[in-house]
């Protein structure tokens, strides 16, 4: 009787599970020898035997339907099926005599009712033991995710760590990849060069080449590294080290935005997707030009903005890079804020922050008191899922949706905890981009910068008449001085803005130049009434007169000392 040994071994399986196919073959061959059995072939296949459809094993059976083998070897018969269907088919070979044996040399075969009926159950036990291993496998990694630990591979700046079944951290790929987040922040810089940036510190293909461009995409997108875990479609709280910001990690998601709506550009303009036809409301595009010029034997290029006049038509004319950078720097320079006034500021603020830390306990416990709340709603959540009350899709949504508003205030407990109140850092910073306006204005920075800048300062921008129209975020809109007041240099009305505080004034004589802290910023408001007692003490009832534009400082009443 001729025989077809078959060697099976599941991709899925390790080594130490299970004998390799090369030591099948050497075990096969001496049973074969010592039970004096004729082997025709040996055919091995590395696929698991769970779900129907392994190729190499429909060979066989194929082969034995046409008669050019009257058996099947194998080491065990979990090698032949795993599941029903392929031993529904195996036993039916059996039941119409194409099939006449069955070979194994861990276990015992014979072609009797009672053998088929030994080999179904052998089927049975291989199919409860893949079963069973499923289930054990599912349970074990449910319960990594009660832990807050992924159950797959970490990405990368992290490694899985094989004693603890945990996540540990690699310092240096975790910093460098913290670098990438805030170089691709600034917008800037693509996605090859963060690939490049990272391969330098060894995070790189196996090939040893920079990471593909995709997979540059899924690490910043990835929101692991903020502490969210994505498993089967909902949203985990990590026990991970963390160190990249939620707002690090928006600004992010807004540049991968902002490239996949200007994925198809050719060319790398600067003021490119920044502005807006200020008569049709279409997007403002740009174009290049070369011309040659004979007198000299060069070639000049020229870069011109128009509209687009997509949305209907538009009689707006175009405007040169130049010109149009030189409106940007006025633009920035307009809300410069003078170094007298940021110390002021500073100074101010560091006398808030003092107050403020009265305050940081309350918050504490308000936040925590919110904290407990939304884990009551995940609680319910998972009740009504648990008693079939709630679907699973619609149990998906609303946990992530609770979640993601958990995680938002954890953050902003942290922040708390570690920084005190969140409006002092974003104050402090607006004071510090204010103060830069006048030199990034000045200095000879290149139109990238400029344009990066005025992103930082402005929200909208419209094109009208060749003239650029500024919509400023708040801060730096109130920062802006009137049209009358422009032509004055802003040392000479700079602390005139900062003595306008309510109150204090005759507010009859509150002119469009006052500015006070509170509208300057409105985080800045939170401590205005502290801050105000304190001025209010300072200048001791002393009146305090508004000054029109134009005035010396030095002529104020109510100026600080």
């Amino acid at each position: 009787m001729k025989y077809i040994a078959y060697c099976r071994k599941s991709r899925e399986e390790k080594d130490k599970q299970i004998l390799s196919i090369q030591a099948q073959i050497a075990e096969l061959k001496e049973y074969a020898k010592r039970e004096h059995l004729e082997i025709t072939e040996f055919i091995e296949e590395e696929k698991t035997a769970k779900i129907p459809g392994r190729e190499k094993f429909a060979e066989v059976l194929k082969k034995i339907e046409k008669g050019q083998a009257s058996g099947i070897i194998a080491w065990h018969p979990d090698r032949l099926a795993r599941n029903s269907i392929d031993g529904g088919k195996i036993i039916y070979l059996l039941d119409t005599g194409k099939l006449k044996d069955l070979k194994f040399p861990t276990s015992w075969f014979e072609n009797t009712p009672q053998g088929k009926f030994m080999l179904n159950i052998a089927f049975g036990q291989s199919k409860y033991y893949v079963d069973n291993l499923s289930e054990n496998v599912k349970r074990g990694l449910r319960q990594k995710l009660r832990i807050g630990v992924y159950p797959g591979k970490a990405p990368f700046g992290y490694i899985n760590n094989p004693k603890t079944r945990g996540i540990d951290v690699e310092p240096e790929k975790l910093k460098a990849i913290k670098k990438a987040f805030e170089l691709f922040a600034e917008g800037n810089k693509t996605f090859t060069d963060i690939a490049i940036f990272l391969h330098k510190f060894g995070l790189r293909r196996k090939n040893q080449k920079p990471l593909h461009i995709n997979e540059i995409r899924r690490i910043l997108a990835n929101r692991f590294y903020v502490g969210i875990m994505e498993y089967n479609g909902e949203y985990y709280e990590g026990t991970h080290k963390v160190i990249i910001s939620k707002e690090l990690f928006q600004q992010v998601q807004r540049q991968l935005e902002f490239k996949d709506r200007h994925k198809k550009r050719r060319y790398n303009f600067a003021f490119m997707g920044l502005m807006k036809c200020g008569e049709c409301g279409a997007t403002i595009t740009a174009e290049s030009h070369k011309k040659f010029y004979k007198g000299t034997n060069r070639t000049v290029e020229y870069v011109y903005y128009r509209c687009t006049k997509k949305i209907k038509p538009c009689n707006q004319p175009y405007i040169s890079e130049p010109e149009l950078e030189q409106q940007f720097r006025k633009a920035i320079n307009n809300v410069a804020l003078s170094e007298t006034w940021a110390n002021d500021w500073c100074k101010w603020l560091e006398e808030d922050e003092k107050l403020d830390i009265i305050s940081i306990h309350e918050n504490i416990e308000k936040l925590e008191q919110e904290l407990r709340a939304l884990d009551e709603k995940l609680n319910k959540l998972l009740d009504g899922y648990l008693d079939g009350v709630i679907e699973s899709e619609v149990y998906k949504t609303k946990k992530n949706e609770v979640f993601e508003q958990k995680l938002k205030i954890t953050e902003e407990l942290e922040q708390i905890k570690q920084n005190g109140s969140s409006w002092l850092e974003p104050f402090r910073n607006f004071i510090g981009s204010a103060l830069l306006c006048a030199k990034i204005a000045r200095a000879k920075n290149t139109s990238e910068e400029i344009a990066f800048f005025g992103k930082t300062v402005g929200s909208n921008f419209f094109l009208t008449n060749r003239q650029l129209a500024v919509s400023y975020r708040k801060g730096f809109a109130e920062l802006c001085a009137p049209p009358p007041a422009q032509s004055q240099s802003r040392l000479n009305f700079a602390d005139s803005l900062s003595v306008g505080v309510r109150g204090i004034g005759p507010p009859a004589s509150r002119s469009q130049t006052e500015r006070s802290t509170d509208e300057l910023h409105p985080a800045f408001a939170k401590a205005s009434v502290v801050r105000r007692h304190r001025l209010c003490r300072r200048h001791a009832g002393r009146p305090v007169e508004v000054p029109r534009v134009g005035v010396e400082p030095t002529s104020l009443l109510g100026t600080r000392s």
